[in-house]
């Protein structure tokens, strides 16, 4: 069986992923769906030093103490530049990389390169609430979740760390000896910055593209078509 490790978005954790592990581990699967420092279960530790490398590091001691290999890497949305992080890190103890609905980072490369002007003011305006240190959630009808779960989902997701969304990939490259790379693109939302990266990949023959008809949060959404996506990237 295959041992996945899902890492989450912005403002979410661990939690989003509840459905699609459970349905994974019905399998037989192992599934670790850790919470990265100051969101979720974690949001009560401080923000201020919380930036894309403490996130990766969060993620790379997952793989160090819970001694994983040949593992199947997924990363949400934000979770797209902590994933290629952790790869750079760790690439040979990791089997397949998936990007779901995620970005795509290259060295030097910074999340907020990747946003539109409206929603680098929303980020502005969050930041100047919360101290110089956190954002606001985007709020999850802008990410078209469906209407049952809109409210769980809202109530779930907390302000973030700006410096996650500021700080540059510092990458070496290593992350591209990982040979098996899936990208899920959602389309069931608009406007999504994701739309250029998987029009750039769909047809580079290094990538495997595959296209979910629900919002953002797939999660969330359609937690049995991302557990049989995932397997099939496996």
């Amino acid at each position: 069986m295959t041992t996945f490790v899902l890492v989450h978005g912005a403002w979410h954790g661990g939690w989003c992923y509840a459905r699609t592990a459970k349905l994974l581990r019905a399998q037989g699967h192992d599934v670790f769906t850790p919470t990265m420092t100051g969101v979720g279960e974690r949001s009560h530790l401080d923000m201020v030093n919380v930036n894309l490398s403490l996130h990766i590091q969060d993620i790379v001691n997952v793989f160090k103490w819970e001694d994983l290999t040949d593992v199947v890497l997924c990363g949400h949305s934000y979770g797209g530049m902590v994933i290629t992080g952790v790869a750079d890190a760790l690439a040979d103890r990791i089997r397949s990389l998936v990007y779901l609905d995620a970005f795509v980072p290259e060295d030097g490369s910074t999340l907020w390169n990747h946003l539109a002007e409206a929603q680098k003011e929303f980020f502005m305006a969050g930041v100047a609430k919360n101290a110089g240190v956190k954002t606001d959630p985007i709020p999850g009808e802008a990410f078209a979740v469906n209407a049952k779960d809109l409210g769980w989902v809202n109530g779930k997701c907390v302000p973030m760390g700006v410096g996650c969304f500021l700080e540059p990939a510092r990458l070496s490259g290593a992350y591209q000896r990982v040979a098996k790379r899936t990208y899920i693109y959602a389309s069931g939302w608009s406007p999504s910055p994701f739309t250029a990266f998987y029009e750039k990949l769909k047809d580079d023959p290094a990538w495997k593209t595959q296209v979910s008809p629900v919002g953002h949060d797939v999660m969330v959404d359609d937690p049995k078509g991302l557990a049989d996506m995932l397997i099939a990237a496996a």
